[in-house]
C-alpha cells in the first residue's frame, strides 16, 4: 500500500458533475440490500449504459442516434434493449483494475459509486450486501424515472434533496478519512467558511470573502488553522492586491503549502480544482457568488445555518475504518435535513434580477442562452458555469426579458442566494410556474425546460396548464403562458392545440432561439 502524502484537494477525478452523480445513484439504488458480487458490478454498469448514463466511445449508428438527442452524462431518451446493451459491453472492454474488484466492468463500477461512499450515501464491500443509507436514499430518490414504450421519463421530483444531501455530507467530510488516506487535516467546508468570516471581519479588506485567485491555498492547505490561512493571505493581499499572478499562486502552493509534491499542470491549480470546489460548496446552500464570480463568500440567507455547522462541527474525531467513517457521515443531523429553500418576495426578486440585468449586457444573455439552445458547447462565465443547465435557463430566461423590455415587471419564483443568483429551479413549488411577468394590465407567465421529445410532452405541458390556471385564478382572466425549450417537441404542440380548444388556456411555445429573436424584434410580451 502506497503510504499517505498531502495532496491538493480533489473531491473525485471520476464523478465531477453532481447531476450525475444523482442518476447514477438512482440506478444503482435499485440493487439495494442485494450482495455485490463481480457479476452484479457489471450488471450495475449495463444498466448505466442501458439509460445512457454510461456512453462508452464504441456505438453503432442505432446507439449512437439514439444518444444524440441528450448530452453525455443526462439520461438518454429510450433505453436500449438487452442486445444493444450486450453490444456496447462486447465492444467496450474495461481496461481498469480496483483494489477488491475484478479487472474490467467490476472495477469501472468502483470508479462511479466511491465518491457516494465516501460521502455517506452508499456503503459496499465485495461480496457484501450493498447498503443505502437514508440519507442516500433520498439522494437517489431526487429524480422519479419511468419508462413508457422505451420512452425514459424523467421528472426531478425533489430538488431540495440534493442541497441537503449535500450540506450534511461537506459539514462531515474530513481530508484524511479511511477512504482517501491523506495527510491533510481539516474539513474544506469548516476551514472555508471560518476563513471567510476572518477575512470578512478585517476593517481593511471589501468584506467580499475569499477571492477565487485565493482558493488554491485553502484547497493545497495541510490542517484545519484557519487563522494561519488567514494570514497567509493576508500576506498575498498585501503583496499583490486582489490579483495575483497565476505563477505567484502556483510557487505558494507547490514550493510553499506542499513542496516535494509531484508535477501539477498549472490549469489544474488555478482553474479546474477550484471550479470543482466551488461546485460542490455551492451545493450546500451556505456559499454566494460576489464581484462576477470573483469572490465566494457566505450566503448570508444562511447565517443561522452556518452558526450551526461551525458550532457542531469545527472539530472532529478521526476514524480508523471506513465502516466508522461511514456510520459517522451517514447519520443524520435533523437540524441539517429541515432546510426550506429560500424564495424572496416579489419587490426583493425584482430587486435583485435587476442587479443582474446590469451585470449581464443583451449579447452576453443571447450568446449564454444559444449555449443551451444548442448544447455544443460549456458556458465559460465565471458566474453561470456553476449553475446547472435547468437552473441556468430559468436566470438567463428572466434576465433576457428585463433586459429587452425593462418596463414589464419580472418575478422569478426560483429560490435564490442573497445575491439574486438561483440556488435550484422554482420547480413548481405551490403550483407557481417559473416566472411571472406583469405587462399593464396583462399577466404572463413564463415556464421553461431544458426537457425535450416525449419527456416534454409527458411531464411539461399539463404542468403548464395547472399553472396557468392557478395564474389566471390569482390575477388575471387575460393571462398567458410562454413555454420555451431547446427545441418543442411536436406532440408538446398537438398538447398545447388541445389545452387551447379545450381549456381555452393560451400556451406559446418557442424554442429558445426564436424566443430569443422574439424579444430582439417586438416591443410587448403579451399577444393578443
Amino acid at each position: 500500500m502506497r503510504a499517505s502524502e498531502y495532496k491538493p484537494l480533489l473531491f473525485t477525478t471520476t464523478v465531477r458533475n453532481p447531476q450525475r452523480l444523482k442518476a447514477l445513484l438512482h440506478i444503482f439504488a435499485k440493487f439495494d440490500g442485494q450482495l455485490l458480487t463481480d457479476d452484479l458490478a457489471t450488471q450495475i454498469v449495463c444498466e448505466l449504459i442501458r439509460y445512457g448514463l454510461y456512453r462508452p466511445t464504441k456505438q453503432n449508428k442505432t446507439i449512437k442516434d439514439k444518444w444524440a438527442t441528450t448530452p453525455k452524462g443526462d439520461f438518454a431518451e429510450s433505453v436500449l434493449p438487452d442486445e444493444e446493451v450486450e453490444y456496447m459491453f462486447k465492444h467496450n472492454p474495461q481496461n481498469h483494475k480496483e483494489a477488491g474488484f475484478a479487472k474490467g466492468y467490476p472495477s469501472r463500477f468502483a470508479t462511479f459509486f466511491d465518491f457516494a461512499k465516501e460521502l455517506g450515501f452508499v456503503y459496499y464491500q465485495p461480496n457484501e450486501t450493498i447498503e443505502f443509507s437514508e440519507i442516500g436514499k433520498k439522494f437517489a430518490n431526487i429524480f422519479s424515472v419511468k419508462t413508457e414504450n422505451n420512452n425514459i421519463i424523467v421528472t426531478e421530483e425533489h430538488p431540495e434533496y440534493e442541497q441537503q444531501a449535500f450540506l450534511q455530507a461537506m459539514a462531515k467530510s474530513q481530508r484524511n478519512n479511511p477512504f482517501v488516506r491523506v495527510l491533510n487535516e481539516n474539513i474544506p467546508l469548516i476551514l472555508l467558511l471560518e476563513t471567510i468570516k476572518k477575512l470578512n471581519s478585517a476593517p481593511e479588506f471589501n468584506n467580499a470573502g475569499i477571492s477565487r485567485k485565493e482558493l488554491p491555498l485553502l484547497i493545497f492547505w495541510k490542517d484545519n488553522d484557519a487563522e494561519d490561512l488567514f494570514q497567509r493571505i493576508k500576506k498575498l493581499r498585501s503583496e499583490y492586491g486582489y490579483n495575483p499572478s497565476d505563477e505567484v499562486i502556483i510557487d505558494i502552493c507547490t514550493k510553499e503549502i506542499l513542496p516535494n509534491f509531484k508535477k501539477f499542470k498549472p490549469k489544474s491549480i488555478v482553474s479546474e480544482y477550484p471550479d470543482e470546489f466551488i461546485r460542490k460548496m455551492r451545493l450546500t446552500g451556505l456559499i454566494s457568488l460576489r464581484g462576477a464570480g470573483r469572490f465566494i463568500d457566505i450566503n448570508h440567507n444562511e447565517d443561522e445555518r452556518v452558526e450551526y455547522v461551525l458550532s457542531h462541527y469545527s472539530h472532529y474525531q478521526k476514524y480508523k475504518t471506513e465502516r466508522a467513517y461511514f456510520d459517522y457521515m451517514a447519520q443524520i443531523d435533523a437540524n441539517l435535513f429541515a432546510i426550506v429553500p429560500v424564495v424572496a418576495d416579489a419587490t426583493r426578486s425584482e430587486e435583485l434580477l435587476q442587479n443582474w440585468v446590469a451585470t449581464y449586457n443583451w449579447n452576453s444573455i443571447k450568446s449564454e442562452l444559444n449555449i443551451l439552445a444548442t448544447r455544443s458547447k460549456i458556458s465559460k462565465d465565471e458566474v453561470l458555469k456553476f449553475l446547472p443547465n435547468p437552473v441556468r435557463l430559468e436566470f438567463l430566461t428572466a434576465l433576457a426579458i428585463k433586459s429587452k423590455l425593462p418596463e414589464i415587471r419580472v418575478i422569478p419564483n426560483y429560490p435564490c442566494d442573497d445575491g439574486g443568483l438561483p440556488t435550484s429551479t422554482a420547480g413548481g413549488i405551490g403550483d407557481k410556474g417559473d416566472i411571472e411577468c406583469f405587462e399593464k394590465s396583462n399577466a404572463i407567465l413564463v415556464e421553461v425546460t431544458m426537457a425535450e421529445g416525449t419527456t416534454q410532452t409527458k411531464m411539461e405541458v399539463w404542468a403548464i396548464s395547472r399553472h396557468l390556471e392557478a395564474f389566471q385564478t390569482k390575477y388575471t382572466p387575460n393571462s398567458q403562458c410562454i413555454f420555451i425549450a431547446p427545441t418543442i417537441f411536436r406532440d408538446s404542440e398537438r398538447q398545447i392545440a388541445f389545452v387551447k380548444q379545450t381549456d381555452n388556456l393560451t400556451i406559446r411555445p418557442y424554442k429558445i432561439d426564436d424566443f430569443v429573436s422574439y424579444l430582439e424584434t417586438e416591443t410587448k410580451l403579451y399577444v393578443v
